[in-house]
């Protein structure tokens, strides 16, 4: 099998979400790191104009969000499992609530005047701001209209679903039983960032030991076995695959929009990221979708997507 290869950035939370996960399925990776904010040139002949962080490639194939990543994982590493059998449906909805709900909540708290000082240098006002700024600018293009939380909404609501965390772990080490899953992972990013990332933040854990307990369990993972790499040689990588059938090529095809394999499409974010992929739409299956697009330095690109959270439209709508 191909190199795999992770596009992401030190401090981006999803991106813990997933070296984690490859750290706890004891996999080999390479890492590209990929700037924080837009320009992303190399980022786009990858994915066609999905910028989120962070993505995974293997060969020309091109995995976004990490849903379909901890998927694509799961399938190359069955074992440990992310999706516990006797709890698969319960971990997935847990993961999918951290991911959305739990992740605003916790980035609306640490990103207060006092957290956003802390992560931007730190000092007084007009040494950060600046920095602050583009930062805000950058991921304001990317909200969509979401709501906004104020920090001080965001801190109650943050304090009660550490509490719920906390009742998860009364009589258990992991969130749904003896062995962490796909629900650990994803709730535990957001919440290192706050430890991590803007530490000045981290006395929300003090009423929850348990939850620190259990994130020191969770940090002590690792991060699986890295070498670093960089977007060039990712690119040229791609351009030079030949490419073998890809993980989901074998699932049937499941047309739920009317449009036909073959017919070029975009694929955007529902949400958060609105930035668009253009291609010919070659799969569709009962959860992903695959782009096949072509770009002057990666070659021939197969980009794939997660069903759920994605709008699919024919390029022409």
């Amino acid at each position: 099998m191909a190199d795999i290869i992770l596009h992401h950035y030190p401090s981006s939370p999803f991106s813990e979400k997933v070296r984690l996960i490859l750290g706890y399925k004891k996999l080999a990776w390479k890492s590209v790191i990929v700037p924080s904010i837009m320009p992303k040139p190399d980022v786009v002949a990858l994915t066609g104009g999905y910028r989120k962080t962070p993505f995974l490639q293997i060969g020309s194939d091109i995995y976004c969000d990490t849903d379909l990543i901890c998927n694509v994982l799961e399938h190359l590493a069955p074992s440990p499992t992310l999706y516990p059998p006797t709890h698969k449906g319960l971990a997935r909805i847990l993961a999918q609530w951290a991911d959305d709900r739990l992740f605003w909540t916790a980035m609306a708290y640490n990103f207060s005047p006092k957290g956003a000082a802390e992560l931007f240098g730190g000092g007084p006002p007009e040494k950060w701001g600046p920095i602050a700024k583009v930062f805000g600018e950058d991921r304001g293009k990317m909200r969509l209209g979401m709501p906004r939380t104020a920090p001080a909404d965001a801190a109650s609501a943050y304090r009660s679903y550490l509490r719920r965390l906390a009742n998860m772990l009364e009589d258990q080490p992991y969130l749904v039983g003896s062995a962490p899953c796909i629900a650990d992972f994803a709730a535990y990013h957001p919440l290192w960032f706050t430890r991590t990332q803007t530490p000045v933040m981290a006395g929300i854990f003090e009423a929850t030991p348990a939850v620190l307990a259990w994130m020191d369990r969770m940090a002590a993972i690792g991060q699986g076995t890295m070498k670093m790499s960089n977007a060039t040689e990712s690119i040229a990588t791609c351009a030079t695959s030949t490419r073998a059938a890809a993980i989901f090529d074998s699932i049937p095809f499941q047309n739920e929009h009317g449009i036909p394999l073959g017919t070029r499409v975009t694929i955007a974010s529902e949400s958060f990221g609105p930035e668009p992929s253009a291609g010919e739409l070659v799969a569709a299956t009962r959860m992903h979708y695959t782009l096949r697009r072509t770009d002057e330095r990666a070659g021939t690109v197969h980009v794939h997507f997660p069903r759920i959270g994605y709008v699919l439209k024919k390029a022409d709508a």
